[in-house]
């Protein structure tokens, strides 16, 4: 119990600091543009530092639940090219990920999911049975926040294997996108130029597409 407890108080403390302080502005994409030079020059002349300090602070934003990711994406893009930024954003989001899901595993999760047993065993066996089709839904569909889907899915008895498959697989074409957009920078000039309707059809296509395995077997159940 004074583990959990402690843990939360750094977290909360963490974030108040990060509020109070007012850091989280220094993340805005007028930042990124008006410092691009200095950052590139920087990555320049010390590489293999600056994947290891961008790696390591888009684990903690993700662990941390700051709503940033969308930024540091277009920042690795920016960074370090489309496709190394890429490898570099899921190196970092999916262990971020697996930070908040574990905290609310352990925080929350488990308690929560003995208290309330009976009442979730009909989600529970749901999310079990089509839970990679769920998932990438989840991961496809831009609607829903990274940050929070990890959180949440820490507090279900999802397992960490299927959580980590489908964290790194589901993210790797909406960060594809940003991170393409991030080498573009200089022709960008608001992130809400990225998301086209396009685009935007393309990832809600995505998403139903993951699901259409469950509509079908709900379909088949039904007529039976």
């Amino acid at each position: 119990m004074k583990t959990r407890l402690f843990f939360v108080a750094v977290f909360i403390l963490f974030v108040f600091a990060i509020k109070y302080f007012e850091l989280d502005s220094f993340f805005s994409f007028e930042n990124l543009k008006n410092q691009k030079d200095s950052l590139s020059a920087f990555v320049q002349n010390n590489y293999y530092l600056s994947v290891l300090l961008f790696i390591s602070l888009y684990i903690s934003a993700v662990a941390f639940l700051l709503p940033i990711a969308t930024l540091l994406t277009l920042s690795g893009g920016f960074l370090f090219g489309s496709v190394y930024g890429l490898l570099f954003v899921n190196i970092g989001a999916t262990l971020g990920a697996i930070a908040a899901f574990s905290f609310a595993r352990y925080i929350l999760g488990s308690k929560l999911q003995k208290k309330y047993e009976v009442p979730l065993k009909t989600f529970n066996k749901e999310l079990e049975t089509n839970k990679y089709q769920y998932l990438f839904s989840l991961r496809f569909l831009p609607i829903f926040p990274f940050f929070l889907v990890n959180f949440l899915c820490g507090i279900t008895k999802l397992d960490l294997k299927s959580f980590v498959i489908t964290t790194s697989l589901g993210i790797i074409p909406g960060s594809f996108v940003y991170t393409y957009a991030g080498s573009q920078l200089s022709s960008i000039n608001a992130i809400s130029d990225i998301f086209t309707q396009n685009i935007l059809f393309a990832f809600l296509l995505l998403g139903l597409l993951s699901l259409l395995p469950i509509f079908i077997k709900k379909i088949k159940a039904m007529l039976k």
